[in-house]
């Protein structure tokens, strides 16, 4: 059962970026910030503890955050949850992928303290459940494990085995106006979308801020 204590968040950042030309997906700027700060400033404000896990600490190395590499090698994202849910030092943990640059803190901790009985909370949108911006418990681990075992990497799988409580379009929609909560980023036009939709969210602040100026007097 999941219950309302400390937690810890692991952001996955495991990932070769080969759709990127191998560039890091953590360190891409979006608004001003590399995602890897984004996603920390976030966290910060809802977790008690933040792992990475990575195979490569070099590039976290002036961080201060725990590194863990992954337990099982080449096994995907599946590996990097894994390897985030036997390194925690909490029962539950938010796993979070490395490429997704507009979480925010208030859907981040309504995913945190969502009331459940079971032992996965996965948020769905309009594409699909979302497995690498979820909280999971030690519980996960038995599926987990089985899946590795047998080389069955896709976390979408793991889904069908889990004792778990979704959240549907209507729940996640007031977090999620512009949807853009779950966008991520692994290819070029993916990471234009994202500066696309911040060069929209700035005009329209701009755009409100002239005119909610006052007016002068018309004499």
């Amino acid at each position: 059962m999941l219950s309302l204590v400390v937690l810890t968040a692991a952001i996955i950042a495991g990932g070769q970026g080969r759709r990127l030309g191998g560039l890091d997906k953590s360190e891409l700027v979006v608004g001003g910030r590399r995602i890897i700060d984004r996603q920390l400033n976030v966290l910060g404000q809802v977790a008690e503890h933040i792992l990475v896990v990575s195979n490569d600490h070099h590039r976290f190395r002036c961080s201060g955050l725990q590194v863990c590499n992954d337990i099982t090698s080449d096994a995907g994202p599946l590996s990097g949850l894994h390897t985030a849910l036997i390194r925690s030092p909490t029962a539950r943990t938010i796993v979070i992928a490395c490429d997704l640059p507009f979480l925010s803190v208030p859907f981040m901790r309504h995913l945190a303290t969502r009331k459940t009985d079971a032992d996965a909370i996965i948020p769905r949108n309009s594409s699909g459940p979302q497995p690498l911006c979820a909280v999971y418990n030690r519980a996960c681990l038995g599926p987990i494990q089985q899946m590795l075992k047998h080389g069955t990497l896709r976390v979408s799988a793991l889904l069908d085995t889990l004792y778990m409580t979704e959240l549907g379009p209507q729940e996640i929609a007031s977090y999620d106006p512009d949807g853009k909560l779950f966008l991520n980023i692994n290819t070029p036009y993916d990471y234009n979308r994202a500066l696309g939709h911040l060069n929209v969210t700035q005009s329209i602040s701009r755009h409100n801020n002239i005119h909610s100026k006052p007016q002068p007097a018309q004499s």
